[in-house]
């Protein structure tokens, strides 16, 4: 079947006033046999399911490609989807013909030849095209090399890290081994080096720009066996301007609105609250928002959660200064209000009689202070320092001590300050953080 189906290909080859007509077959020994290429050494005993020297050394088998395109990077799944034009060149002396041409044949005779098993390693899912015949290329030469061309699609899985996302480089690899024949039967090599591969370079892709490749050739352990791999290896450094338009900007700006309410009176509760209020939640909005482009990497701490995190706390930040702020405000007015009640001639005769009291108390109080400034300067201290004192005592008061001075130090004399200070530690902070984060992430 293999003879009878292979003359009736080769016989397009033949001069005319030798055509092969219906049910003839040409003469096998004639004279003739530069127009018949392999034809006497396939009808002598080829067999397809051996591979050339067999028995003997292995076979080179040397590649090529190009990459025609590289249509997704997918983050979520860890893949890339190329198509590429694979190329495979080995000699079979069982084909070689006088002469010194070359012949391109029907692809449906790849059917009938010992070709490589080679498959495309990690490789999710793939497709040879079809449209409108399969893309196959057979091309035999007079020394018996064939030279097979392949038309394919692949997706192949990519390890990402994705913790400097977005301004992270990935480093894909395209493989390429043999499934059966181990390196005792057959070798893999590139053709011409790094210079094998063509296309990728040109390659314009929507987030990532193709930075550097080269190949390699490696070897696979296994259990069965030692088996040839080729690896063609190339890094991405993704696009970082449109995330900086797309997110960084805006988040920015969020922090920065945040500010305008330092400058606007403690009084205005409205207008503070609905700046604080508004500027957080358009900040989750956009943190959400953020995640949900890469819902199946959140397990990554990625640097663009790192920086809107930074930008929530100090907008968040923003909203808790005001209502310190606010709430010493109130406190201290409410100690300073005057008490509320009928502004009859009594109550202002019982005004003046307790401010005469209070000041008459407060002046023999200072005079009891500065008698006793040489030995304490208040009846707290004095009183941890009498003799009469028990020890558990005299510790719990030296606490006390203490704890006063401590809250006296976090105590807001003039809550006034808390924006004047605001203004300046808010933005100087933010700018130092903004500093370190940028130099972490594209130098480090």
């Amino acid at each position: 079947m293999f003879s009878r189906y292979f003359y009736f290909s080769l016989c397009l080859f033949l001069p005319t006033q030798r055509r092969c007509s219906l049910g003839h077959v040409p003469d096998l020994h004639s004279s003739d046999t530069t127009s018949l290429p392999g034809f006497e050494n396939l009808t002598m005993g080829y067999n397809k399911y051996l591979r050339p020297y067999f028995g003997g050394e292995p076979v080179q088998i040397a590649m090529s490609m190009d990459i025609a395109s590289i249509s997704s990077i997918s983050e979520s799944n860890m893949d890339y989807t190329a198509t590429i034009y694979l190329r495979q060149r080995w000699t079979d002396p069982r084909l070689v013909f006088h002469g010194n041409k070359s012949f391109t044949l029907d692809a449906r005779l790849v059917e009938l030849l010992w070709v490589p098993d080679t498959y495309i390693v990690e490789s999710k899912r793939s497709f040879l095209h079809d449209v409108t015949v399969g893309n196959r290329l057979i091309r035999l030469f007079a020394n018996g090399t064939i030279l097979y061309a392949l038309r394919i699609t692949t997706t192949v899985a990519c390890n990402m890290d994705l913790s400097k996302y977005p301004m992270d480089t990935q480093t894909c690899r395209l493989q390429l081994e043999s499934w059966g024949y181990d390196e005792n039967d057959v070798i893999f090599t590139w053709l011409r080096g790094n210079d094998s591969v063509h296309g990728i370079e040109k390659l314009r892709l929507s987030q990532y720009t193709v930075e550097h490749y080269y190949t390699l050739v490696s070897k696979s352990q296994q259990e069965t066996g030692s088996y040839p791999r080729l690896i063609l290896q190339f890094e991405l450094r993704r696009n970082v301007l449109y995330f900086i338009l797309e997110t960084y900007v805006p988040s920015t700006l969020l922090v920065m609105l945040s500010w305008v309410s330092f400058w606007i009176t403690l009084d205005s509760v409205p207008a503070r609250t609905c700046i604080g209020v508004t500027t957080v939640l358009s900040m989750t909005t956009l943190m959400i928002g953020s995640r949900s482009s890469l819902s199946k990497t959140n397990c990554f701490i990625k640097a663009i959660d790192v920086y809107l995190g930074i930008c929530f706390s100090f907008i968040f930040g923003a909203l808790v200064e005001y209502a310190v702020a606010h709430y010493s405000s109130s406190q201290k007015c409410a100690a300073k209000a005057p008490p509320k009640g009928p502004t009859n001639e009594l109550t202002k005769e019982m005004e003046e009689v307790n401010f005469t009291n209070i000041l008459n108390s407060s002046i023999t109080s200072y005079k009891q202070k500065i008698s006793f400034t040489s030995v304490e300067i208040s009846s707290d201290n004095v009183n941890c320092s009498d003799l009469t004192m028990k020890t558990h005592e005299k510790i719990k008061c030296v606490l006390r001590n203490k704890m006063h001075r401590i809250i006296g130090y976090f105590t807001i004399q003039n809550p006034s300050n808390v924006d004047h200070y605001s203004k300046l530690l808010f933005p100087l902070f933010f700018m130092l953080v903004n500093v370190f984060y940028w130099a972490y992430y594209l130098y480090f």
